[in-house]
C-alpha cells in the first residue's frame, strides 16, 4: 500500500495536467474531460483486488455509501478551494488541487458515482472566483500580436500604450523608428527608442548613426548621465569631440583655398558634413553669401570699370566684397545700391530677408551707410513711420541717443543733430546729449518745460553775447518774472 500512496504522490506532482492558460477553449467540459482521462490513468496504480473490498471511512460509514458521498463531497470542495489558495500564493502551476486525505482510500470506489458531483462544485467556485480576475481583454492582444508600422508605434507609445520593440529586427526599420521618435518630440518616446538600440546594436554603429541625430544623441547623453554609465558616456563623448574636430578642421580648409569658385564649391560639399542643425544652417548661409558676393562682385566692378554709375565714380571702392563678413557686405549693400528694389541680389532689402537680420542690425547698419554719405533724407525716412490714419511719427528700434551718436560721428549739422536729440525720452540723458553736442535749442526748450530759473540763468554763461540763443533765454526769464508777478 506504500507503494501506490508513492506512485499516487508522484502522480500528482508530475506535469501531466497542463498549465492554466487564458484560451477560451480551456471551459469547464474540457476540464472535466482531461480530469477523466487523468482518473482512467490511475487505475494501473491501485491492485484489481481492491475493488472488492468494503473501505470504511473514519466515522466508521462504508466508504461508497450515500452518506459519505454527501460528507465527502463536502469537505472536498472545502479543501480543494482552501487548496487552490495556497497553490496561487506559491505560484503554482497545477489547475486544482484534491484533498490530502483522499489517497487513504480506495481509488475506485472514490470515483464510482461521486466524482462527477465534486469535480463539478471544483470548476463551478474555482474558475468563477478566479479566471475573470486573471484574464485579459483580447483587444490589448493587439499591443503584442499586431504589426504596427513605426510610426504607429511611437504614436501608440505616446498614448501610452505597451508595445514590443522586438519585432524591429534591420538595422534600417530601428533607425526609421528612432527618426519618428525624434520627430515625435516626446522625450519619454526617445528614450524609450534609445535604450531598445543600445541594448540590440553593437556600440561602434550606435555612435555612428547618432552622429548625424543630435537631436538623439542630446537624449542618449543626457540618459547615461542620469543611469551613471560612466564607461559608456566617456566613450560616447569622446566620439563625439573627435568627430567634431574632425569636421571643424575639415571646415576650416575653406580658409586656405584662394581661388573663390573652388571655395564655393567646397562650401557647398561642407553643407553635408554631419554639423548640428544650427551649424549646418551657419554653413548654408556662409555658402549662400559667397555666392551672392560673387554676382555682386562682378557686376559693380563692369559698372566701376564702365564708369556708368555715379556714385562709383564719386566714391570710388577701397577693396573688393568678396569673403567679406555680412555686416560689412550689408553696409557695402547700403552704400552703393541702397534706392535698388528688393527683388535684386545686391538690394540691402533683399539681403536682411534672405538672412533674417535683426531690424536693430539693419537700422544700425544703413544708419552709418546713409550718414557717410551725408543722405539726411534717407536718414529721416529710416525712422519715419506711418500709422492707420495715415499720421507720421518717428521711431527708432535702437533708441534716439545711438541715433545721435552715429550721426554726430559723422559730422551731421547741429540742425539734423537738434531733431533727433529732441526726440530721446529721458530728460536727463536729452540735457547731456544737448549739452555735449552744443544743441542750444534743446538746451533751452528743456529748462523751459522744467521752469528752472536757476539753470537758465546758469546756461545763459555758456551761450555767445548778443547770440540769439542769449535773447530766447533773456524773453523766457522776463516772462516767468512776469508771470510770476
Amino acid at each position: 500500500m506504500s507503494r501506490a500512496r508513492a506512485d499516487e504522490e508522484e502522480y500528482w506532482h508530475s506535469s501531466k495536467f497542463r498549465a492554466f492558460t487564458f484560451d477560451d477553449e480551456d471551459d469547464e467540459l474540457s476540464q472535466l474531460k482531461e480530469s477523466k482521462r487523468a482518473v482512467n490513468s490511475l487505475r494501473d496504480i491501485v491492485d484489481d483486488d481492491d475493488d472488492d473490498l468494503e473501505r470504511v471511512s473514519w466515522s466508521g460509514e462504508p466508504v461508497g455509501s450515500i452518506s459519505w458521498s454527501i460528507k465527502e463531497t463536502a469537505s472536498s470542495s472545502t479543501s480543494s478551494l482552501e487548496g487552490r489558495d495556497s497553490s496561487l500564493q506559491k505560484g503554482s502551476s497545477s489547475y486544482a488541487a484534491f484533498p490530502k486525505q483522499v489517497s487513504s482510500y480506495s481509488l475506485s470506489s472514490l470515483f464510482k458515482g461521486e466524482f462527477c458531483l465534486s469535480f463539478s462544485a471544483l470548476s463551478d467556485t474555482g474558475v468563477k472566483n478566479y479566471a475573470p480576475e486573471l484574464r485579459r481583454p483580447k483587444a490589448e492582444y493587439k499591443d503584442y500580436s499586431s504589426d504596427w508600422n513605426p510610426k504607429d508605434t511611437v504614436r501608440r507609445m505616446q498614448r501610452g500604450k505597451i508595445c514590443s520593440l522586438e519585432r524591429f529586427r534591420s538595422l534600417q526599420d530601428k533607425l526609421v523608428l528612432l527618426d519618428e521618435a525624434v520627430a515625435g518630440h516626446d522625450g519619454n518616446v526617445i528614450t524609450a527608442v534609445l535604450i531598445f538600440l543600445k541594448r540590440t546594436l553593437r556600440r561602434e554603429i550606435l555612435f555612428r548613426e547618432l552622429e548625424v541625430r543630435q537631436v538623439a544623441l542630446c537624449h542618449l547623453i543626457h540618459f547615461l548621465k542620469e543611469t551613471g554609465e560612466q564607461k559608456l558616456l566617456l566613450d560616447l563623448l569622446r566620439l563625439c569631440f573627435f568627430s567634431l574636430s574632425l569636421q571643424l578642421s575639415q571646415y576650416r580648409e575653406h580658409l586656405n583655398i584662394q581661388d573663390v569658385e573652388k571655395r564655393r564649391e567646397f562650401l557647398k560639399g561642407c553643407i553635408g558634413l554631419p554639423f548640428s542643425a544650427e551649424d549646418t544652417s551657419h554653413i548654408q548661409d556662409h555658402y549662400t553669401l559667397l555666392e551672392r558676393q560673387i554676382i555682386i562682385e562682378a557686376n559693380d566692378r563692369h559698372l566701376e570699370t564702365a564708369g556708368q554709375s555715379e556714385i562709383f565714380r564719386k566714391y570710388p571702392r577701397k577693396a573688393s566684397i568678396l569673403n567679406m563678413p555680412l555686416v560689412t557686405t550689408l553696409f557695402y549693400s547700403c552704400f552703393y545700391h541702397y534706392t535698388e528694389a528688393e527683388g535684386t541680389f545686391s538690394s540691402p532689402t533683399n539681403l536682411k530677408k534672405t538672412f533674417k537680420i535683426p531690424d536693430k542690425q539693419y537700422v544700425l547698419t544703413a544708419l552709418a551707410a546713409r550718414a557717410k554719405l551725408r543722405a539726411w533724407d534717407d536718414v529721416d525716412a529710416l525712422f519715419t513711420t506711418k500709422n492707420w490714419l495715415g499720421y507720421t511719427k518717428k521711431k527708432a528700434p535702437i533708441g534716439f541717443h545711438r541715433v545721435v551718436e552715429i550721426l554726430q560721428r559723422n559730422n551731421a549739422p547741429v540742425q539734423v543733430l537738434q531733431e533727433y536729440v529732441c526726440l530721446v525720452e529721458d530728460v536727463e540723458t536729452r540735457l547731456n546729449l544737448a549739452t555735449k553736442y552744443k544743441c542750444h535749442d534743446v538746451v533751452i526748450e528743456t529748462y523751459k518745460d522744467l521752469k528752472d530759473r536757476i539753470q537758465l540763468t546758469a546756461y545763459k554763461c555758456k551761450v555767445e553775447r548778443g547770440s540769439a540763443e542769449e535773447e530766447k533765454i533773456n524773453s523766457i526769464l522776463n516772462n516767468m518774472v512776469r508771470n510770476t508777478y
